[in-house]
């Protein structure tokens, strides 16, 4: 079958592949102060949000990467009230927290204002009004210098923010230090979520070293998998805790709390995508338990770009 006359978008997963997107239109593009900005209308996908040349979300598949980066943590957390949101510019990581009747107040810091501007106008479907909920304060500030200033307590912190890029916006919140903070910032059953990039074969180390960091700052890291089908690979997140164990509840448990916690019906998490997603296969477990890099912020990790 020969494929329809469409441009040609090529997601680079590393120096030796790729991910190839048919698009249909370019319905936005710009260069921020922090990064390049790319709305696009795929063939597959629909509408999709691209920075710095890499995916980042799109209109079918973006359910599964945020309710497998909100809902895990805040479920974790046995009464989150107060959560900070670190980049999320789209608004979906937003539109998940808020469904979770305990949470009071939202803090999200994102260091571009014109990716989320972006985002408002031409994703809605992404934040579905959730940037206008009363709950909500949204600021534009470099999130680890804010969390390094204020005295405020959170229950849990959600880091939704690009791979680390050399000289891009985000590589100084995966390191040593940035997790000391965030740790001092959360209340005693505090949780932490982010992505933390592939678990295919290519970028394992970059996932083992994620995890050996995080595991300086919380005595609780577990890594966590979803298969993306728009990033052409399976993904690694992480949800860490002061306190609480995630990988300690059972299928009945988490089916319970989603009906009692969460409003409206989610798409992709229930009980047994919780326990599967933990279930990570044997050479995964290898590389995160035998390298032992730990990134600082004078020795950072980058991804391919």
């Amino acid at each position: 079958m020969e494929p329809k006359s469409f441009k040609w978008f090529n997601d680079y997963l590393s120096p030796d592949e790729g991910h190839i997107h048919g698009i249909k239109d370019i319905l936005y593009t710009k260069q921020t102060k922090y990064q390049q900005m790319e709305i696009m209308q795929t063939g597959s996908y629909g509408r999709c949000l691209v920075l710095d040349g890499k995916m980042q979300s799109t209109e079918k598949d973006e359910f599964i990467y945020h309710e497998i980066l909100v809902h895990p943590a805040l479920l974790t957390h046995p009464n989150p009230k107060k959560v900070f949101i670190v980049g999320g510019g789209e608004g979906a990581t937003l539109r998940e927290v808020l469904r979770h009747k305990s949470v009071e107040h939202v803090l999200m810091v994102d260091i571009d204002q014109e990716v989320v501007e972006a985002c408002k106008k031409h994703l809605p479907e992404w934040h579905q009004g959730s940037f206008d909920d009363k709950r909500v304060e949204l600021r534009y500030l470099d999130a680890r210098k804010y969390l390094e200033e204020t005295d405020e307590i959170y229950d849990v912190i959600i880091i939704d923010i690009s791979e680390p890029v050399e000289e891009g916006p985000a590589y100084l919140l995966y390191t040593k230090e940035f997790y000391g903070i965030v740790n001092k910032r959360l209340s005693p059953e505090g949780t932490i979520s982010l992505q933390a990039g592939t678990t295919a074969m290519h970028s394992l180390l970059c996932l083992s070293s994620v995890y050996q960091t995080i595991k300086t700052a919380f005595p609780i890291v577990c890594v966590h998998e979803a298969y993306i089908p728009s990033f052409g690979l399976p993904w690694g997140f992480i949800t860490a805790s002061k306190r609480n164990d995630p990988m300690k509840f059972t299928i009945e448990e988490i089916d319970n709390a989603i009906k009692k916690r969460i409003k409206g019906t989610l798409k992709y998490y229930d009980g047994e995508t919780h326990i599967s997603s933990f279930h990570l296969a044997k050479h995964i477990r290898k590389s995160m338990q035998e390298y032992d890099k730990i990134i600082e912020d004078n020795a950072p990790i980058f991804t391919y770009h």
